[in-house]
């Protein structure tokens, strides 16, 4: 048990530590939300689908339902989305203080889902759960960083955006917490791998792509720093040894 919530507050200190660097780059965030991009792309294609599809092949169950949680997930959010956005003409609809904070809490949904997978890993055994943990912790700074940028981009105060950060960085502690107390079937687990995973994808290629005319100057820095988001995420898996619930 305290070896377990040992690791999840490593979690937080990661977030609090990504959610800062966020406020201390805001000048810069166009170019922090194309690194963003790339880096929840790349945490979708390289992290959560291989679990999925992986929890679904231990499980021997069909992987179509993890996919179909995947497509609920993104239209859920894709509908929220579009009903939280002002009915009055914007110039900047893409950028209003209700999809910041939905896009957020998204992200908090994913860090309480990490932090269920460090709960049930450790049940499974020690080992399993380090492993697990370590691949948290890794990715759990750009957690931080990202559900900042978020809420600033999409005019958010500071004081709304530190509540958020806030929530997003006990959110695996909270998700370990329920993962050892709680009896969860192992099975929702695919099911909760693609709804976030759905979550996820809708940010990065809807809220925090580049739009078009905008920032005519730094598109060739945007487009180049989507790509390393995507390699650092590539990065950060392959280098983190491999093993799950």
């Amino acid at each position: 048990m305290t070896t377990v919530m040992l690791f999840a507050a490593s979690t937080a200190v990661a977030t609090l530590i990504g959610g800062t660097a966020a406020f201390r780059l805001r000048e810069r965030t166009h170019l922090v939300l194309a690194f963003t991009s790339g880096a929840l792309l790349g945490i979708v294609c390289f992290d959560l689908l291989p679990e999925l599809f992986a929890l679904s092949h231990r499980q021997d169950v069909d992987v179509q339902s993890g996919m179909a949680a995947l497509v609920v997930g993104f239209l859920l959010l894709y509908g929220i989305g579009r009903f939280a956005v002002p009915a009055e003409p914007r110039a900047d609809r893409h950028h209003h203080p209700r999809i910041g904070l939905l896009s957020a809490l998204a992200l908090v949904g994913h860090s309480f889902s990490d932090g269920v997978g460090i709960g049930l890993g450790f049940r499974i055994s020690e080992a399993i759960g380090t492993v697990v943990a370590a691949a948290v912790i890794a990715h759990d700074f750009a957690d931080g960083f990202n559900t900042v940028t978020l809420m600033v981009t999409h005019d958010n105060t500071r004081h709304r955006s530190l509540v958020l950060l806030l929530l997003d960085a006990g959110a695996p502690v909270t998700g370990a917490l329920l993962a050892l107390s709680v009896p969860i079937p192992e099975h929702l687990m695919t099911l909760y791998l693609g709804f976030f995973a759905g979550c996820l994808l809708h940010i990065a290629t809807t809220h925090l792509s580049p739009e078009d005319g905008h920032r005519n100057g730094s598109r060739g820095a945007e487009i180049a720093l989507i790509c390393t988001g995507v390699a650092f995420a590539r990065l950060v898996q392959s280098a983190v040894p491999q093993g799950s619930p």
